[in-house]
């Protein structure tokens, strides 16, 4: 499938609360705003009270009668900033309240439900279906949905804590090894958007991103249509070599890809990878040089993750590179 260019650059990428793409982020962005204006009258209030404070002079008149409406004003302003305070934080409590319940889970109607699970360092993201499992489909790091669609995500974590957190579609979610956590977004225009893992899960959790890639309802259906057809089958002499070198070599222990032998667990599935828009769960780009170096020296690029070094010579990786590179 052919996708827009703007949906293809992965630079184009939007990470950022203040720009909400969907009505769940949308919910969040405007109580964050009503909470910093307010914040912001307030400090500016007390700064204003507490400068006033210091360069007022003292009134005239004798000092014991300067002193009693001296405490007599201090009093009132006190009892006042108390109870403004009280009425503030009574006001933060019930729109919060109401945001909480607002968001809690997903409306009942066409829900589109998501399994995602947590690895060091990378997101294995499933579509399940119950009726037919050869309609299951699995990839990695980028979940892809339609517009103007709820989507509920289970999640858990096969090692660590880790948290889910898309800033412009929902706000964050933990991933918790032997638990199922739920949370739901929904966005309002096709886009690419940035997601990251918030939760601190080890050596490479800041190289641990994602993106939500929103279609157009009838490119959705393609999408999906594609990612549950099997690996593409080598259509020259080079990527048939390269299709032998990745089942003999190490890469089959690790890596899944439909329509062949290889059914490692360890790694993320590679039968549409040539698709992606990154590797290394939005470490590098997905282009040919970055993927030759992601597969020769991982640790170089990537320290900790648990992709080895591969010894490849020239002849297998450029073999490895067309018949990988053509998985879309």
């Amino acid at each position: 499938m052919r996708l827009p260019a703007l949906l293809q650059a992965p630079h184009y990428a939007q990470q950022s609360m203040l720009d909400p793409a969907g009505p769940k982020a949308a919910a969040v962005t405007d109580f964050w705003w009503f909470i910093f204006v307010t914040s912001a009258i307030v400090f500016v209030v007390v700064g204003g009270a507490l400068l006033y404070g210091a360069l007022k002079r003292p009134g005239a008149g004798p000092p014991a009668a300067v002193a009693v409406d001296a405490e007599r004003r201090v009093g009132r302003v006190v009892g006042g900033a108390v109870a403004a305070t009280a009425l503030i934080l009574a006001v933060f409590l019930t729109l919060n309240w109401q945001l909480e319940r607002a968001i809690a889970s997903p409306k009942q109607g066409d829900v589109l439900s998501v399994d995602v699970i947590g690895h060091q360092w990378w997101w294995e993201i499933q579509y399940p279906d119950s009726l037919r499992p050869s309609n299951w489909i699995t990839t990695a790091n980028e979940v892809h949905i339609p517009v103007h669609r709820r989507v509920r995500l289970r999640m858990t974590s096969r090692d660590v804590i880790h948290s889910f957190w898309v800033p412009n579609l929902s706000g964050k979610k933990d991933l918790v090894p032997g638990r199922v956590t739920e949370t739901w977004f929904e966005a309002d225009s096709p886009g690419v958007y940035r997601g990251q893992c918030a939760e601190f899960c080890g050596h490479q959790h800041a190289n641990m991103a994602l993106l939500v890639v929103a279609h157009r309802p009838d490119e959705f259906r393609e999408w999906v249509s594609a990612q549950r057809a099997p690996a593409a089958e080598p259509s020259d002499s080079l990527r048939e070599e390269g299709k032998h070198v990745f089942l003999s070599a190490s890469c089959s222990l690790c890596h899944s890809i439909a329509g062949t032998p290889a059914f490692g667990r360890i790694g993320p599935d590679l039968t549409h990878v040539g698709s992606r828009r990154t590797i290394a769960a939005g470490t590098l780009p997905n282009t040919r040089g970055h993927l030759a170096g992601w597969i020769l020296d991982p640790q170089r690029i990537k320290p900790g993750a648990y992709m080895p070094p591969n010894g490849l010579d020239p002849r297998q990786l450029e073999a490895l590179l067309a018949y990988v590179g053509g998985l879309k």
